[in-house]
């Protein structure tokens, strides 16, 4: 596929020194101004600039004034590999970022804006947060293991949750506050997420459906969900102030006669009401795509498709959060790999005897779901972006008009290229 990835800037590297230091020069190249902008800039392209003493660490400055950054280590090898930037720009504006550096324990510290979680419950009471674990299977009675059910991730506009078994269904939750919310979910500072509070809530029935955007693979006209895999983990890839990235990894997923591995990357940053997922397959049938959807069980309007900007969008706006009230999700992928945009069955699977997990009266059968589907290669990533947006949080999203605009806004800032001088 087409590489897209969030930074939206021109960027020239500047290889000669100036009086105040190694210097990167960012510019705006839009006649309009940009808010909570991430640049990426790998180890090599830094260390070019500047030579690093031994136990320092870079620090990223814009006049007198400290650019937000952290330093992610993407691969696991125990380094940091990756500088992870965030900046505002006015239009057209020139940004020149000071590279300096600073012992590593005396690197400045930033406003987390970004969060992941995945608390596992103790024997002694109370969840521990893990970077790693691997799901329990559902081949025995069904057992709930995490803080919320789920893997939860979220940045200062929204958060989702993605549950931690074989349902593997997105979830999210609504935020009238930026502040973080999901280290609190079960605990005595948020016992109850279903119940409106003064941070928000959880908004979204799932059912059987692909919820938020969960993931399932189309194959001669059926879908099969990604879920009751042999093995179901997770992985914290980095967490902080300028985004958080972790992997979902599936292996033993068996689809109609073929044994196939899935990995899904899921990325947010702040002030986005969507996060940017990649998914990888290994071993899938020629001809077959991947699917992500949006739950339709509250859905009284169609729902709406269009492309902007070299994507095609699918999406729902209508009063449909559990708050009664107005709710808008959209999936945007590359107009190039487009596959097929389609209803599943209203079909209440459960209640049929396709009880896969009796205990949430939950099917695996899809049904319930707008979904749109993904042509892609084995072993090669295909990105998508899911968004959702909370009518109660801000005025522009209780008209669907409000919301189909920010999409084709946000469709334009990310396919427009990176130009590198």
């Amino acid at each position: 596929m087409k590489h897209r990835i969030i930074l939206f800037i021109l960027i020239s590297f500047s290889l000669n020194s100036c009086k105040n230091g190694n210097t990167i020069q960012l510019v705006n190249t839009l006649d309009t101004d940009r808010s909570d902008e991430v640049i990426v800039l790998n180890r090599a392209e830094i260390e070019q600039q500047i030579s690093l003493e031994e136990g320092n660490v870079p620090v990223f400055k814009t006049g007198e004034n400290l650019v937000p950054y952290q330093l992610d280590d993407m691969n696991g090898d125990g380094n940091w590999d990756e500088a992870a930037l965030l900046l505002d720009f006015t239009a057209n504006e020139s940004k020149n970022i000071t590279i300096g550096q600073a012992a590593e324990d005396e690197a400045p510290k930033f406003e987390k804006r970004t969060n992941l979680r995945l608390g596992i419950h103790q024997e002694e009471g109370g969840y521990k947060e893990v970077d790693y674990y691997e799901a329990l299977p559902c081949t025995t009675d069904f057992k709930i293991i995490a803080q919320g059910e789920s893997v939860s991730w979220e940045n200062d506009k929204i958060a989702f949750r993605v549950y931690f078994d074989c349902r593997n269904v997105k979830d999210l939750f609504g935020k009238l506050k930026p502040e973080m919310i999901i280290d609190k979910i079960h605990t005595p500072a948020i016992p109850n997420y279903h119940d409106l509070n003064d941070w928000g809530m959880d908004i979204l029935h799932c059912g059987s459906s692909l919820g938020s955007g969960g993931i399932a693979l189309l194959k001669n006209d059926s879908l099969y969900r990604l879920g009751s895999t042999d093995v179901y983990e997770y992985h914290k890839i980095t967490e902080g102030a300028v985004r958080s990235v972790f992997d979902l990894v599936y292996k033993g997923w068996h689809v109609d006669g073929d044994d196939l591995e899935a990995t899904e990357r899921i990325s947010i940053y702040p002030g986005k009401y969507w996060f940017q997922s990649d998914v990888t397959v290994k071993g899938a049938p020629e001809g077959s795509q991947i699917v992500t959807g949006i739950v339709t069980s509250m859905l009284k309007r169609e729902p709406f498709a269009f492309e902007a900007h070299g994507f095609q969008c699918i999406g729902t706006h209508d009063v449909q959060s559990l708050n009664n009230d107005e709710l808008g999700m959209a999936v945007m992928v590359p107009q190039d790999e487009l596959g097929k945009i389609d209803r599943s069955s209203d079909t209440n699977f459960y209640k049929l005897g396709y009880k896969t997990v009796p205990a949430k009266s939950f099917s695996n059968i899809i049904s319930e779901t707008y979904y749109i589907s993904q042509n892609f290669k084995n072993e090669i990533p295909a990105r998508h972006y899911f968004f959702s947006v909370w009518g109660l949080e801000k005025n522009q999203w209780k008209t669907e008009e409000g919301f189909r605009a920010y999409l084709s806004d946000e469709a334009f800032l990310l396919n427009l290229p990176i130009i590198t001088k």
